[in-house]
C-alpha cells in the first residue's frame, strides 16, 4: 500500500493544500508511507466533502442532537430516532401510563422515525419534565423490544427492574442552571491535569455527588496548583465497576452523581477557579448491555457496530463502532460537540485510541517503533478518518480553547499533528510507557541497579514535534490487582508507620524520598504536560475496587481518604506539600510546556546522578544513590551567574532531613564541564533532588 516518496511532489495534483504533508517534511522517515498518508487524507477530504454536500456543512452535521431525540418545539414535542432494523416504533412511558403499544412514529426510507406530540389543551407539553419514556420496537422478524432512545440526555435506574429508564430532561426556565463564568477557558499555558472520578471522591464509603465534588474537591485541586481537571465516568454507564468505560448512554451524564444541572454547576465553578475542564470520552467501544444501551437497539447487531465477530472486542467484551456508517459518524461527532456546547467542557481525553486505530486493537502486538507497524492493511482507516473529522470540526469551532488528548500506547506517528499537515489532529498523547518503566524499576530492581540512562531515555523518548502528557500513575495503576506507586514503595507500613511521632522505618524513608523524586523528574522531563490521578499527590495507600459481587459490594476501596492528608500527624501531608511546591515552581519558572529549552548534562550510572537544564534558568539535580551523598559535585551549566535554591525534596516540611543550607548562594566558574561553558559545585544528599534558578537570567 505504501508508495514512493517521489509522489510528494504530486500533492498539488491531488487537490490537497500545499502543506498537507508537512509531517513528511518534518520526518523524512515517513516518505515510504506517503501513499498511506495520501489515502487517509483523501478519504477524509472526500467524506468531508460528501457530508457538506448532503448535510449542508460539517458544522450542521455535528449538531445532530438538535434534531434527534425529544425536543420542545412550538406547539408540541418533536421526536426523532434512527433504527433501520425496526419495522415499527412506538414511544411510551409515564405520559401515557405505559399503555402499549404507545405513540406511533413514522418511518422514512433511511430508517429514521419521526413523530410530533401536540401540547395539551392547557398549553403544557404532552410529556412533562423528568418523566420516564421508552421505545417499543417491532423488528422485521416480528420481535417486540423495549429500548431506551439512543439520544436520551438523562436516565435513572428503575428501582424495581434495575434497568435504566430514559428521562425527558427539560426543566422550566427557572430551574435551569444559569451560567456565571465564560463559556469555556482558553488552554492554560501550563497543562497540569488532575484526573478525577466523581463517585469515589468522598472519604465516606458511598457514591459521591457532583455537588460534593464541586464544594469539597475543586478547592483542593486549585490550592495544589493544577490548571486542569479531567473528569472520568461522566457518560452514563449502568455498571458502576466498569469505571465509566462501558458506556450505555452516550448523551446522558451519569445520574448516580446527580442531575445535569449539578454537573453544569461543577464545570462553571471549575471555570470560576480558573481550572480548564477535560472530559474522558469513550468513542472506542460501547457496552454490550442491550437492556440499557445501544447494543441490539433495533434488533440487529450491526446498527451502530460492525457485524459479527468484528463488532465485539475480544478482551473488553464490548461492542465496536462501524466508523464507515453515516449515522454512526453523525452520532459520535454530535456526541463530542454536545458536551462542549451543553456542559461547557473545554476538551477531551479520548479513551482506547489504540483500539480504534488498528483492526487488531493492539492485542498481542508489542509496538517496537518500526513504521511498518503504523501503516498498512492492519490500520482501521475509517476510524482514523472519524478522528480526523472530529479534530477538524472541534478545533475549528473552538480554536482558542479546545484540545484533544489521545490514549494511545502504540506511538503512531502523525497522531498528534494537525489534520492539514497530514496528521490525525490530536494535540497530545499520553506517555503510557513512563509508568510502566517506573513500575518495572521499583518492583524488579535494587536501587543500586537502577540505570540512569534508562530513566532519561524512558522519559524523553518521544516524537519531538508531537506533544506528550507525562505521568507517573493514572487511574490505570490504581485499579484492584495493581498497586499505587506509594504502596509499591512502602507496602503495608503505610498503615501504621506514617506517624510523625515515631521514627520512620527505612522503607518509609526510602518510599517518601523516591515518591517525590520520581514525580518531579517525570514532571520535568516526561512531556509537555503533566497528569496525576486523584489522591496520588499524597501517596494514597490503596487501590480502587468498585462495589461488585466479588467484594460483597463494598465501597471500602471506592473512595479517597482525604483524612490521611488532613491529619497533621501523618507523613502524607509531606507528599501533598511537595506536590503543591512542584506546581507553584512551574508557575514561577516554566519547565513543563511546549518549546522549552532542555539539555541533559549528567546521567551518571555509578553516582546515580541526573542533572539537566530546563526552561530559562532552571537547573534540576537528582541523586538517586541509596546511601552516598556528594560534596562539591561539579555540574556544567549554560548560564553564568548566581544560582538560588527553589525546591528541595529534602526539606523538613516536605518529609526530608533538611541537609541543604538554603542560605548558601552558588556562583558559577568559567570552567567548561559536561560540554557546557560554565560550572558550579553543589552538595547532593542521597535520595534527594534540588532545583536551582539562575537569578542573573532575570537581568537579561
Amino acid at each position: 500500500m505504501s508508495e514512493s516518496s517521489t509522489q510528494v511532489d504530486e500533492i498539488a495534483k491531488t487537490g490537497c493544500k500545499e502543506n498537507t504533508f508537512k509531517v513528511i517534511k518534518d520526518d523524512p522517515s515517513l516518505e515510504p508511507f506517503y501513499g498511506d498518508l495520501l489515502l487517509r487524507y483523501e478519504r477524509y477530504k472526500q467524506l468531508k466533502s460528501e457530508i457538506e454536500s448532503k448535510e449542508g456543512s460539517l458544522d450542521k452535521f455535528s449538531q445532530g442532537y438538535t434534531r434527534f431525540g425529544l425536543h420542545r418545539r412550538k406547539g408540541g414535542l418533536e421526536f426523532r430516532e434512527w433504527l433501520p432494523g425496526a419495522k415499527e416504533l412506538y414511544l411510551f412511558g409515564d405520559f401515557n401510563d405505559w399503555k402499549e403499544p404507545g405513540y406511533p412514529l413514522q418511518r422514512d426510507t433511511f430508517g429514521h422515525f419521526y413523530g410530533f406530540l401536540p401540547d395539551k389543551p392547557d398549553g403544557s407539553p404532552a410529556i412533562e419534565h423528568a418523566s420516564r419514556i421508552k421505545l417499543r420496537v417491532l423488528t422485521f422478524d416480528g420481535q417486540w423490544l423495549i429500548r431506551n432512545p439512543a439520544w436520551a440526555t438523562f436516565l435513572i435506574q428503575n428501582p424495581t427492574s434495575f434497568v435504566y429508564d430514559a428521562v425527558f430532561w427539560s426543566p422550566p426556565e427557572e430551574w435551569r442552571y444559569s451560567w456565571r463564568s465564560a463559556t469555556r477557558l482558553p488552554l492554560p499555558k501550563s497543562l497540569r491535569i488532575y484526573e478525577c472520578h466523581i463517585g469515589i471522591a468522598t472519604t465516606e464509603p458511598k457514591v459521591g455527588s457532583y455537588a460534593e465534588f464541586t464544594d469539597n474537591v475543586l478547592p483542593r485541586i486549585k490550592e495544589l496548583g493544577y490548571t486542569a481537571i479531567q473528569l472520568m465516568a461522566v457518560m452514563e454507564h449502568s455498571y458502576y465497576a466498569s469505571f465509566g468505560y462501558h458506556v450505555t448512554n452516550f448523551f446522558a451524564v451519569s445520574s448516580r452523581y446527580g442531575t445535569p444541572e449539578d454537573l453544569k454547576r461543577l464545570v462553571d465553578e471549575a471555570h470560576r477557579l480558573g481550572l480548564y475542564v477535560l472530559m474522558d470520552i469513550v468513542h472506542s467501544h460501547a457496552s454490550s448491555n442491550s437492556n440499557d444501551g445501544l447494543n441490539l437497539l433495533d434488533g440487529t447487531d450491526y446498527q451502530y457496530f460492525h457485524h459479527g465477530e468484528r463488532g465485539s472486542h475480544p478482551e473488553w467484551g464490548s461492542r465496536l463502532f462501524d466508523y464507515s456508517k453515516w449515522e454512526v459518524l453523525r452520532f459520535l461527532l454530535s456526541n463530542a460537540r454536545w458536551y462542549l456546547e451543553e456542559y461547557h467542557f473545554d476538551g477531551f481525553r479520548f479513551d482506547g485510541v489504540t483500539s480504534m486505530l488498528y483492526n487488531h486493537h493492539g492485542i498481542g502486538v508489542a509496538f517496537s517503533g518500526n513504521y511498518n507497524e503504523y501503516f498498512g492493511m492492519h490500520v482501521d482507516l475509517d476510524a482514523c478518518v472519524y478522528l480526523m473529522l472530529m479534530n477538524d470540526i472541534l478545533h475549528n469551532l473552538f480554536p482558542e480553547s479546545f484540545i484533544s488528548i489521545a490514549e494511545d500506547v502504540s506511538g503512531m506517528p502523525t497522531l498528534c499533528r494537525p489534520v492539514e499537515e497530514g496528521g490525525i489532529g490530536f494535540d497530545y498523547r499520553l506517555g503510557m510507557g513512563i509508568p510502566d518503566m517506573w513500575i518495572d524499576l521499583v518492583t524488579n530492581f535494587r536501587d543500586e541497579d537502577w540505570d540512569m540512562g534508562r530513566i532519561v531515555y524512558g522519559l524523553t523518548n518521544r516524537r519531538w514535534n508531537e506533544y506528550t502528557v507525562g505521568y507517573v500513575e493514572s487511574h490505570d495503576q490504581a485499579l484492584v490487582g495493581d498497586k499505587t506507586l506509594a504502596f509499591r514503595l512502602m507496602d503495608a507500613e503505610m498503615y501504621d508507620k506514617m506517624s510523625i511521632f515515631i521514627s520512620p522505618t527505612d522503607r518509609i524513608v526510602r518510599g517518601i524520598a523516591l515518591h517525590k523524586m520520581i514525580r518531579l523528574i517525570t514532571y520535568a522531563l516526561g512531556g509537555e504536560a503533566y497528569l496525576s490521578f486523584m489522591g496520588n499527590e499524597f501517596g494514597h495507600p490503596e487501590w480502587i475496587d468498585f462495589p461488585r459481587a466479588g467484594n460483597n459490594f463494598s465501597y471500602q476501596y471506592a473512595r479517597r481518604q482525604w483524612n490521611l492528608v488532613e491529619d497533621g500527624t501523618l507523613r502524607y501531608q509531606h507528599l501533598n506539600a511537595f506536590d503543591r511546591e512542584m506546581h507553584h515552581l512551574e508557575s514561577r519558572h516554566a519547565f513543563c510546556r511546549p518549546h522549552l529549552h532542555q539539555w541533559i548534562m549528567i546521567q551518571h550510572n555509578q553516582d546515580k546522578v541526573i542533572a539537566f537544564e530546563k526552561g530559562d534558568g532552571l537547573l534540576f539535580v537528582f541523586n538517586f544513590h541509596p546511601v552516598k551523598s556528594f560534596f562539591d559535585y561539579t555540574v556544567g551549566v549554560l548560564w553564568p551567574g548566581k544560582y538560588v535554591l527553589q525546591l528541595d525534596s529534602d526539606s523538613l516540611n516536605l518529609g526530608g532531613f533538611d541537609r541543604i543550607d538554603k542560605n548558601v548562594e552558588h556562583f558559577t566558574r568559567p570552567v567548561r564541564h559536561h560540554d557546557r561553558p560554565h560550572s558550579l559545585q553543589l552538595y547532593l544528599p542521597n535520595r534527594s533532588c534540588q532545583v536551582y534558578y539562575c537569578v542573573d537570567m532575570e537581568e537579561e
